[in-house]
């Protein structure tokens, strides 16, 4: 059986005992949940296996239909009532968009207490079908390596293993036990972000599982939201040579749109809009008929949407070449995570429970940072608290090569994870 820190999980007869050495300003572990722990470390490699082992890139839908059967499988038997969800229908249809997308699992647990609690991660990866072979699933010293490990099927293992946990302790006391796992995060989200962010209103809280980082453990509690921006120009084609003037030259009003909107950012408030992306003409010697450019948004504030989107339609207006024809495309891809008062107490919560109990210290950063997240959505229309990054320590999101978590950072999560699911349903988290 693997042991926390000795400075806080001293045994003594197979009993958690506090002592001098433990550092007496310590609280006591909870022996059963510490020894669950343990117990899960394992299984929770088993299952990181398997869900490994299972490609399942956002538009790969047989292999998306094969990890939701694993997961819809794994819940089941632990005693949820569990659906497959088709999230097509109600989608946010963006440029990039899928037809279809992969179904979300959604398992509920009844319980004999009030408080309704919410877990969620994904299952999807930005890869595609075939790189499985090469990074298959190994564990070399304190890490398990794999692709999509870190972002996000150890957030799937770890909820899974909790739940398990509590049953294995017959914690009961929760109204409501949700887990939701979508297969569309690493696309934005358009077809689940409506099912969690209308989950999301109806709970009394929300872990995100997310993972944490190798150099920096700590939840989140803030992440930007992103937008983009997308100019479309027709003009009209001409010999650039012998007759310019019968052309409309689309990358003439191009440059003058994005040359216009380049100062829209707005440092005092977070909100960035920069061009990166454009695209004109087929010939050197044809006047361009189309052109078409991107920006990147970001902003700290769902409100901060508005008065962006605002700027730019009025800023649209204003053309070089009135025969040009302009469309713009404002898409909310993912909206901010905010702090709030709430969310700040749920992870000051977690912080001591890390601290006095586990011995270690975790971070708690209200500064948005990093890339988007489905915990906003779940926070989108509720004061309830949100919080992020109740995952696995891990490294490599996105790298095709170097992508794995912290063994021994299994324990110490399953062990934070069910605490704060016990404390919460029984209103200890925040009082």
């Amino acid at each position: 059986m693997t042991l926390f820190p000795v400075r806080s999980w001293c045994r003594a007869g197979g009993a958690l005992l506090i002592a001098a050495a433990c550092q007496a300003a310590l609280a006591a572990p909870d022996a059963r949940i510490a020894s669950l722990a343990a117990e899960q470390k394992q299984p929770l490699l088993d299952s990181l296996s398997q869900l490994v082992g299972i490609e399942s890139g956002s538009r790969d839908l047989e292999g998306l239909e094969k990890i939701s059967d694993l997961i819809a499988g794994k819940l089941k038997a632990l005693g949820g009532e569990v659906e497959l969800i088709d999230t097509s229908a109600e989608a946010y249809r963006m440029e990039d968009t899928p037809e279809k997308m992969g179904r979300a699992v959604r398992a509920t647990f009844k319980g004999t207490g009030k408080k309704k609690i919410m877990l969620i991660a994904h299952m999807d990866t930005v890869y595609t079908v075939g790189m499985l072979g090469k990074q298959p699933f190994r564990v070399e010293g304190d890490k398990a390596y794999g692709l999509g490990i870190a972002d996000d099927k150890q957030g799937v293992a770890v909820i899974i293993h909790t739940v398990a946990m509590l049953q294995a302790l017959k914690f009961k006391e929760y109204g409501t036990l949700t887990v939701l796992i979508n297969g569309d995060e690493e696309i934005s989200s358009p077809g689940s972000r409506a099912l969690i962010t209308r989950l999301g209103g109806e709970h009394d809280a929300v872990l995100s599982f997310e993972g944490a980082s190798v150099k920096e453990d700590k939840l989140s509690l803030a992440t930007a939201g992103i937008a983009s921006v997308t100019l479309n120009v027709t003009g009209k084609a001409s010999h650039a040579g012998s007759a310019p003037e019968l052309g409309v030259n689309a990358l003439y009003e191009l440059s003058h749109q994005v040359l216009q909107m380049r100062d829209l950012s707005d440092p005092a408030t977070g909100l960035k809009m920069n061009w990166t992306i454009s695209k004109s003409g087929s010939n050197r010697n044809v006047i361009p008929a189309s052109a078409t450019a991107s920006a990147d948004v970001r902003v700290l504030k769902v409100s901060d949407y508005d008065r962006i989107e605002q700027q730019v339609q009025e800023r649209v207006k204003k053309q070089l070449i009135p025969e040009a024809k302009v469309e713009l495309k404002f898409e909310r891809r993912r909206p901010p995570l905010e702090a709030t008062d709430a969310s700040r107490s749920l992870a000051a919560h977690a912080q001591r429970i890390y601290k006095d109990e586990i011995g270690k210290p975790l971070g708690a950063d209200d500064k948005a940072a990093g890339g988007g997240t489905d915990a906003a959505f779940a926070a989108l229309k509720t004061k309830a608290p949100v919080v992020e990054r109740f995952g696995l320590q891990g490294f490599g999101a996105h790298s095709a090569d170097a992508e794995y978590v912290l063994v021994d950072s299994i324990e110490p999560r399953l062990y934070l994870a069910t605490r704060m699911v016990m404390d919460l349903s029984r209103n200890k988290v925040g009082n």
